[in-house]
Order: C-alpha cells, then sequence, then structure tokens
C-alpha cells in the first residue's frame, strides 16, 4: 500500500529533501517556534467553534471598551482586542506580502491607541 501523496498540504517553497527547517524562510527561531507552539490549542479551540463566535466576541469587546465611561475597564477591553489581532498578525507574518503586513500593524496600533486614550481619560 503506497502513501497518500501529500504534497498539496505542504507550503510553497518548502523542501523536506532540504532537511525540512534547513531553508532560512522557514528557520522562524525559538521564540516564534514556542509561541506557534503554545497557540496550537488555542487556534484549534477557535477553530472548532462557530464561524460568527470570535467576530462577535471581538465586536463586543471593542463597542464595549469603546462605550465603557473613562477607565480601566475600557481599556482592558480595548487591550484584549488589540492583544488578539496582535497575537494573530504574529502567527501569520512570515506568509503576508507587505500589502497585507500594513493593515495589521495599523488596526493593532489603533486599537492600542484607542486603549491607551482611554487608560488616560481621554
Amino acid at each position: 500500500m503506497t502513501s497518500p501523496d501529500h504534497s498539496h498540504e505542504r507550503p510553497e517553497g518548502r523542501d523536506p529533501s532540504r532537511g525540512g527547517d534547513s531553508d532560512p524562510s522557514w528557520n522562524s527561531g525559538r521564540l516564534r517556534g514556542a509561541v506557534e507552539r503554545r497557540s496550537a490549542v488555542c487556534l484549534l479551540w477557535l477553530h472548532q467553534l462557530p464561524a460568527w463566535v470570535t467576530p462577535l466576541v471581538l465586536g463586543l469587546l471593542f463597542i464595549g471598551g469603546l462605550m465603557f465611561p473613562v477607565g480601566p475597564v475600557g481599556a482592558v477591553f480595548l487591550a484584549a482586542v488589540a492583544f488578539f489581532l496582535g497575537w494573530l498578525a504574529y502567527l501569520t507574518w512570515p506568509t503576508l506580502t507587505r500589502q497585507q503586513k500594513a493593515p495589521r500593524v495599523l488596526m493593532v496600533v489603533v486599537v492600542l491607541v484607542l486603549a491607551i486614550a482611554r487608560a488616560l481619560g481621554f
């Protein structure tokens, strides 16, 4: 019995005959590897949720962060949204083009600025 061909599952540019991670673009370092390993369970859990749950929760946290009176609660909600967006951006960063990276950075920065402004009383 022959093994199934899984070449369609391999990301482009990765050549397993070269020793797996010997390609510099795939040698992501210890920090990235640790973050990816620790994130795997969370990502699987998020993937099993209905598709509408994550955007709904993020939207509610964002709106809640903007609607709460000035104080730490709104800042915490907005910081949670910024953390989640930054976490996803970090995980997808190596696969993104320059045009895809800029909006992700901008989103995280804008939400962080809003969180800081909310914490400082603006």
